[in-house]
């Protein structure tokens, strides 16, 4: 656990510099468990994210930019009622543990100083943001409701008094001295970095981890100072914003992690260093929640697909057994007089062999020799009949295989604004039934498309499915704009806007197909990259699809970095 009571307590510090005083002008409630106030504070404008989300809760500030809904969520409206113009008071840490409470003082409706305090409370799958009025202590709302029946101890219900979640006892680290941890904890009973976790508010896993590996030979006299010291760390603001990086997995932390064997990356802020932690990982949790059932579908078809490609293929081997049919059935017609009734097989001379080699004929026991003669006769016509047909089918469903085994990589990387689009492309396609719907037709929707900016000002666009992959390069982009593609890998359609752009900049778009791709987590990925006029979309093709020449390749290694520095460049 990453965010816990130590992390939040750098987090305070950061906000209540950056924040405190500020006046709040907007509220926006982009999804169902987070929030984004924009607050205007020593002359700058920032953006605050809250997010009670199961598995991402966390509070910092954000350069990321969030697709509103057209309507306002009823717990948004609310809160622009009470907390639109107020100003942020202060912002504290309850009891060193993962609560933080943004306190604000306005004037209501009748001229009176109302002060109200905004509660996030970062609990795993209990998180929550919740409005109360100080004076109260009443709850307003919350983004999350908690009756009675769910909860003896504590009703997060409108009307109701706020309770705050139990504590349990534990002592305060920046309160601690080398006797209380001496006093606290059991040498002899094992395990000490548990017991740190046990003892300590706000000490999570990893960093009491930490605390013992920096002990050394952790005992009576190395642990307690190892305690002290990385608290002194804290209470100094000696931070180290970090995230580890091992394999495709990340963990990050505000103090520096010498027990952890990965590479490394600091960054300025803490905000900095979760806005980049979480760059698509929310967004890619909201999109297979939303998507999880057109993902499986998606993922039928293509099992389908194969399952059929194999029995095609079956098919064609027999088929191509044609020629072989015919030579029995000549071979069986020629020797009808040596067959008899009941043979199992027969063996004749081969007289289309140069060496009078023999062959090995089956034969159905229960049929005339004529009759097995006719036999392959209409074997050889039915393959070769079939032969033409078969490798239809096959072309055919190899291209629905590419087509699923794309629309997955696109899902992959979707947006939550991007899964709607896909379903209407099923829906098209036939693939999908339509939606019965009694309210008007809706007017069609704008493709909006990825924007990204090169290191030297260019602008590079990316489409993200196949309805913005279309629109982008047979429509928007001009014929001598440079369009790339990974070489062979279902991926996105990237355009750079531009016809002579540098070359960090063509590798900076090569790197983006390649990140938006089924290649992500591969290394030295190939990708094509060619004028628009030498790519063209054959007629009938499936959505998406194209065939370009006078192609250049390039080999490039998805860069994460890249992407977010490129999608960010103000940073």
């Amino acid at each position: 656990m990453s965010f816990d009571g130590v992390f939040t307590y750098a987090m305070t510090k950061e906000l209540k510099a950056a924040l405190e005083g500020g006046r709040i002008t907007k509220i926006y409630q982009p999804f169902p468990h987070e929030l984004v106030l924009y607050i205007r504070a020593c002359g700058q404008n920032h953006k605050l994210l809250l997010s009670a989300h199961p598995s991402y809760a966390r509070v910092h500030l954000t350069n990321e930019t969030y697709d509103n809904p057209t309507e306002p969520p009823m717990f948004c409206m609310l809160l622009r009622k009470h907390l639109e113009g107020s100003i942020i008071e202060s912002i504290h840490q309850v009891d060193f543990d993962r609560i933080i409470v943004i306190e604000t003082k306005a004037r209501n409706e009748i001229g009176d100083i109302s002060v109200k305090q905004l509660i996030v409370e970062m609990m795993g799958r209990h998180s929550n943001i919740i409005l109360i009025d100080k004076q109260t202590n009443t709850i307003i709302d919350s983004i999350k409701h908690l009756s009675p029946a769910v909860n003896r101890y504590r009703t997060v219900l409108p009307g109701y008094q706020y309770v705050a979640p139990p504590s349990h006892g534990k002592v305060n680290p920046l309160l601690a001295t080398e006797e209380t941890v001496l006093t606290t904890i059991d040498f002899h009973a094992g395990k000490l970095s548990d017991q740190l976790v046990a003892s300590f508010a706000g000490i999570s896993p990893l960093l009491a981890k930490e605390v013992v590996f920096r002990a050394g030979l952790a005992n009576r006299a190395t642990l307690p100072k190892s305690f002290i010291a990385m608290m002194e760390e804290v209470r100094n603001g000696q931070f180290t914003p970090t995230i580890y990086t091992h394999g495709q997995k990340e963990i990050f932390y505000a103090l520096p992690l010498l027990h952890v064997q990965a590479e490394g990356k600091t960054f300025h802020t803490l905000s900095e260093m979760l806005d980049r932690f979480y760059f698509g990982k929310a967004e890619r949790d909201r999109v297979k929640q939303q998507a999880h059932d057109l993902e499986r579908f998606v993922a039928n078809e293509k099992a389908k697909n194969e399952k059929k490609l194999r029995k095609l293929e079956q098919t064609l081997e027999e088929a191509k057994q044609a020629e072989q049919y015919r030579l029995y059935g000549e071979l069986l017609t020629a020797n009808l007089y040596a067959m008899k009734r009941g043979m199992k097989e027969m063996k004749v001379v081969n007289y289309y062999d140069e060496n009078g080699a023999t062959i090995t004929i089956p034969l159905d026991e229960q049929k005339t020799p004529s009759e097995n003669a006719q036999s392959y006769f209409q074997k050889y016509q039915k393959a070769k009949n079939s032969l033409a047909i078969v490798q239809q089918q096959i072309e055919r469903t190899k291209e629905e295989i590419t087509y699923f085994d794309t629309l997955l990589q696109q899902l992959e990387t979707a947006a939550p604004k991007d899964i709607e689009e896909i379903r209407e492309e099923l829906t098209e396609q036939g693939y999908l039934r339509a939606k019965a719907t009694k309210q008007k037709k809706q007017k069609p929707r704008t493709i909006e498309l990825e924007r990204y900016v090169s290191s030297d000002g260019t602008e590079i666009l990316v489409g993200k499915n196949n309805k913005q992959n279309d629109y982008l390069t047979n429509k928007l982009a001009s014929k001598d704009d440079i369009w790339l593609h990974t070489k062979d890998i279902p991926g996105s359609h990237v355009v750079i806007r531009s016809k002579n752009p540098s070359e960090p900049t063509i590798l900076e778009a090569a790197n983006l197909a390649a990140y938006f791709s089924k290649a992500r987590h591969s290394s030295s990925v190939p990708v094509d990259y060619t004028r628009i006029r030498y790519v063209k979309k054959p007629s009938g093709a499936k959505p998406g699809f194209v065939i370009y020449e006078n192609q250049q390749t390039i080999y490039v290694t998805p860069d994460e970095e890249m992407v977010v520095r490129m999608k960010n460049p103000s940073r």
